[in-house]
């Protein structure tokens, strides 16, 4: 476990600046900022990605015991799931009065991103928030103690 909460939160970041780019690329380039509510949708998912994935980097994994990154890898996680579902819908009905037609690259990047990005975040939050071994022979060693002495 010691090397694979690094990695994983390695992985999930730069998948995440991948979509932030992916999505932004799209709101600039490919003219998705004249589209009502999903342009400024593409917008907020590139704003949010950048910033979680920044915070995968930089927030120290002691404070407030691991749970603050654990919670940003949710929040990563959640962003990619509903980025790729809403990718879905759009393919096979109007999103919004938008609809996706055809796998074009940038669409092959969005769903390998963001099924990368929901599969390391999840294994991140479920190996942050997991107890170890040591704090369950802690508790269980406190609470047979307990039980001794009354």
């Amino acid at each position: 476990m010691q090397r694979t909460v690094p990695v994983l939160r390695a992985v999930g970041a730069l998948s995440l600046f991948v979509i932030a780019a992916d999505h932004l690329y799209e709101y600039y380039a490919d003219g998705y900022s004249a589209i009502p509510t999903i342009g400024w949708l593409f917008l907020l998912n590139g704003i949010g990605a950048t910033a979680l994935g920044v915070m995968l980097l930089t927030l120290p994994r002691r404070v407030a015991g691991g749970w603050a990154l654990a919670l940003a890898g949710a929040a990563g996680a959640g962003l990619a799931a509903s980025s790729l579902a809403a990718l879905f819908v759009s393919e096979s009905e109007p999103l919004f009065g938008f609809m996706e037609y055809g796998y074009r690259p940038v669409v092959v990047v969005a769903i390998a991103s963001e099924a990368v990005a929901v599969v390391t975040l999840t294994l991140l939050c479920v190996l942050l928030t997991r107890p170890t071994a040591q704090a369950v022979s802690r508790s269980r060693s406190q609470s047979a103690a307990r039980f001794r002495y009354r």
